[in-house]
This record gives structure tokens, sequence and C-alpha cells, in this order.
């Protein structure tokens, strides 16, 4: 089992952020595996799988650098950089995160491939080419350019609303229901541990770093930890797939007679709160205005299907009794 010792100071400054850079590395994951983790995400590699797949077909030297850095059972370092952690409102560019990696040496771009190959032998051209950091570096701007840029605000969005979503299950339960199913063998052991995988690795003691919790849309997750000190101090980072229906980045089904009765894009906002929702995460999962948003949840406010309650800076909306009683009898029916 692998644990990180956390200690209460890192704790209460451990901050949600945003990257571009993580987003792009977790669409590379998924374009290099080829499988979908939802229909959502099966139409975008349709979409941008077979680009991807001849890209590197044209080149060689950058496919094995990519099959060697994404390893085994753990990733090339210099391929993850651990993001920056700036307090301000706008998540770094991506062309400033991927800097960090063009800035890596070929000698540690070979390292680091050594690790994540665990043993098997690094093929000859990756120890011939000089220019490691450069190939990938090249290969995740074409990723962010093609694959990701495009839907980068609708993904955006959805990434506030997951940080919403699990800020306002900070406030509620704590860092043990906020971390709850954040990814696969995460999980608050008590006395300042933190499991990070199931899988048998040396404990770190994160006395004094800073310690990022990272969510991206596609389904993968990876953690990182800076092997240099950066200019703030150690950082480490637990990168997640955004929970539950916000990783589909789609639209639930609403009844048809659900819809008939309140109108087709109402009765979505109604179906989305079977679990609590801000604005922000409602606008992000039905894709409608922020504007037309609100003016459903005041017809369902009024209406008394919905009701609402803060959490700490947010406000969440949820259905009431009576909007169960109408979800449930229309799907019923």
């Amino acid at each position: 089992m692998g644990w990180w010792e956390v200690s209460a100071d890192t704790l209460a400054g451990s901050r949600f952020v945003l990257s571009p850079l993580a987003e792009t590395i977790a669409a590379l994951k998924t374009l290099h595996r080829g499988t979908a983790a939802h229909p959502g995400e099966g139409a975008w590699l349709a979409r941008h799988g077979p680009a991807y797949r001849g890209r590197l077909a044209g080149d060689p030297v950058t496919a094995a650098l990519i099959r060697a850095a994404l390893g085994y059972r753990w990733n090339a370092t210099f391929l993850t950089p651990t993001p920056a952690a700036e307090r301000t409102a706008e998540p770094p560019s991506f062309t400033d995160e991927l800097a960090a990696v063009r800035a890596t040496s070929a000698d540690t771009a070979r390292a680091d491939l050594a690790v994540s190959l665990a043993g098997r032998p690094l093929p000859g051209p990756l120890r011939r080419a000089g220019d490691l950091p450069e190939r990938t570096a090249g290969l995740l701007e074409w990723v962010w350019q093609e694959a990701v840029l495009p839907y980068w605000p609708r993904r955006r969005r959805v990434l506030e609303a997951d940080v919403l979503a699990r800020s306002a299950q900070l406030s509620r339960g704590g860092w043990t229901a906020a971390m709850d199913g954040m990814r696969p063998g995460m999980r608050w052991l008590g006395a300042n541990r933190l499991q990070i995988t199931a899988d048998d690795h040396p404990p770190r003691e994160l006395a004094g770093a800073q310690l990022l919790f990272v969510p991206v849309t596609p389904r993968q997750s990876w953690v990182s930890w800076d092997v240099r000190p950066a200019p703030g101090g150690h950082r480490s980072a637990v990168v997640y797939p955004c929970s539950g229906a916000l990783a589909g980045i789609g639209r639930v089904a609403v009844p048809e007679a659900l819809g008939a009765l309140l109108g087709p894009a109402r009765a979505g906002v109604l179906a989305l709160l079977g679990t609590p929702k801000s604005t922000t995460q409602l606008v992000a999962l039905t894709g409608q205005g922020l504007g037309s948003v609100g003016r459903h949840l005041r017809v369902l406010l009024d209406a008394r299907l919905v009701g609402r309650r803060r959490a700490g800076r947010s406000v969440l909306y949820f259905r009431t009794a009576a909007g169960e009683a109408l979800v449930a009898a229309q799907c019923d029916g």
C-alpha cells in the first residue's frame, strides 16, 4: 500500500487547481490507450484517435518515446510536471506549463524513461536522440491544439463545477468527504496518512510541502511531485478524474413526459438535481447559459420542486420531496 504522511498544516493549505497541461496529458493517455470510459469520451476518441495514430505512424521515434514515457506502472516524471499553485482566478497558460517539459535535459528524460520502463531496456533510438523533451512537448502541443483546445471552454466549466462540488463536500465533511472516490485506491486513513494507491510503494512525508488536487475530464489519474524544489517549496499533486456525471460531460436522460410537462430544458435541470448542485455546475452540465439556468431554478423554486441551501460560499440546489416524487413518477411511468 502506498501512502503519504500529510501534516495538519499541509492538509490545511491544500488547494484545488486547474491545469491545461494536466488536461492535455490525460487526453494523450486516453488517445494512446484507445478505449473510452463513457459514450461522450467515445465520440471524442472516434473523432481524434485516427489522427493521433497517424501522427505516431509518421514519427516512429516519438511513438517509441511516448510508449516508454507512459510506462507500465509509472509515468516518466518529466512528462507529468507538478502544476503551479499561484492563487489567481485564471489557471496558468498551456504554453507556460509546457515550458517545464521543454526545460528538461535529455539525460534527465532518459533517466526518467528508464524508471517508467521498469527495468526493460531503453529502445535504441531513444538512447541516441538528444531532443526527447522537445519531441514530448511537440506531441503535447499537438494534442492540445487538435483535441483539447476546441473543447477547453466547456471542459473548464466542468472542471470548475467539480471543484465547487468537492469544496462543498469539504465544508460539510472535511477532507475525508472531499477525497471520497477521488481516484481508485485513494482514501484518508487517519493519523495524518493519505493512502494514494493500493499498490505497494514506499511512504512519503509531505511536511512543509504544498498538496494540490487537480481534476481532469478524461478517466485518468496519476500523482506527481517536485524532484527538484520549486521556488515556492516542494509541491505534490494528485490528478484525478471528475466524479460521477461530471466526467461524462453529457446530459442526463429526461423522461419524455417530464419534458412535455416542464419543457425539456427545465426538466433537464430538475433531473440533474438528484444530488445538490450549484448554478455553475448546472451551467456546465446542461450547456445552457447562466441566465437560462437561473430562470429555470426560479420557476422550480416557486413550484416547490426545488430547494436551496448555502454551503460555504456556494448556494446548492436540490430536489424537494415533491420534486423527487415528480421525477420518480415519470421515470416509473
